[in-house]
């Protein structure tokens, strides 16, 4: 068994989605380290040649695994040797879809990031929306959002929020339930108006802890009583006006941000096709 391998991960365009690919297989051998590079924008054979060069350099002995996103068979075809391990990770679906649709795919590097003028202007709107609305600001906005995102301070808000933004394009606001709310079981009427379009973010006492406390050490705010009795009180808010909850403990921002849009049907819309290569 390998202790370590070296990883490279190789595109015609940013490089995102052969790294995302290569590190979401390669998470599942934890027994194995390893040392990962990224190469973006390998759009000639002489560019291909030299990042090859490099990579035998380094790693030949070592049997070095390569992903890669290259669209351009004369430059993949630079990387066709014994000495790596070469995983393609669009051939084996272009060549299926060819068949399947009976027509032949463009093989253009990067045309999946291209994006239109009316695409970017709702995304940078999104953005700004998502940062004048962050942590209950311009309260009397809401209805303009389209998620809104309740909990209690440090529940992870915020990351979620300009996820949702940057990624997905969506007016994101979010809205702390400080003591105020929570003593009261109550919800300001902007976000009581647009309930449809919100989602509770929870997390476990420990984990809230461990947080505030590197904020605010031996502070009351992160007293482990004090995290439980929040919390409690959030549920009992996301109950009464009948909010659906996410925990986030254990999660990443891209998984939160999925189940988000999913709660409030947003996932069944059809979007626009915008992955990354």
């Amino acid at each position: 068994m390998w202790k370590s391998k070296d990883v490279y991960y190789l595109s015609d365009s940013t490089g995102i989605l052969a790294t995302n690919l290569g590190q979401s297989l390669l998470c599942q051998f934890p027994e194995t380290s390893f040392h990962e590079e990224t190469f973006a924008f390998i759009r000639t054979i002489p560019e291909a040649e030299k990042v090859l060069a490099y990579i035998l350099k380094n790693s030949a002995a070592r049997r070095p695994i390569i992903f890669s996103t290259i669209m351009t068979e004369e430059v993949l075809k630079v990387f066709d040797t014994p000495e790596v391990e070469f995983f393609d990770a669009y051939h084996f679906f272009l060549s299926r879809l060819e068949e399947c649709l009976e027509t032949k795919p463009l093989r253009v590097p990067g045309y999946s990031r291209r994006t239109d003028d009316v695409s970017m202007a709702k995304r940078a709107a999104a953005i700004n929306f998502c940062l004048e609305h962050d942590d209950g600001t311009k309260i009397e906005e809401l209805d303009e959002s389209d998620v809104i995102l309740l909990g209690v301070s440090r529940a992870g808000k915020t990351p979620v929020s300009v996820y949702l933004a940057t990624q997905h394009g969506l007016k994101s606001a979010n809205f702390p339930l400080t003591v105020e709310y929570l003593n009261q079981y109550r919800l300001p009427e902007g976000v009581r108006r647009n309930s449809r379009r919100t989602v509770g973010l929870t997390t476990t006492p420990e984990l809230l802890h461990s947080v505030r406390e590197k904020r605010y050490p031996g502070s009351k705010y992160a007293k482990m009583s004090t995290c439980i009795e929040e919390l409690q009180q959030a549920e009992q808010i996301f109950m009464k006006h009948n909010i659906p909850v996410i925990d986030t403990h254990g999660k990443s921002i891209e998984e939160i941000a999925t189940e988000v849009c999913q709660e409030i049907g947003l996932s069944k819309k059809p979007t626009n096709l915008n992955n990354n290569s």
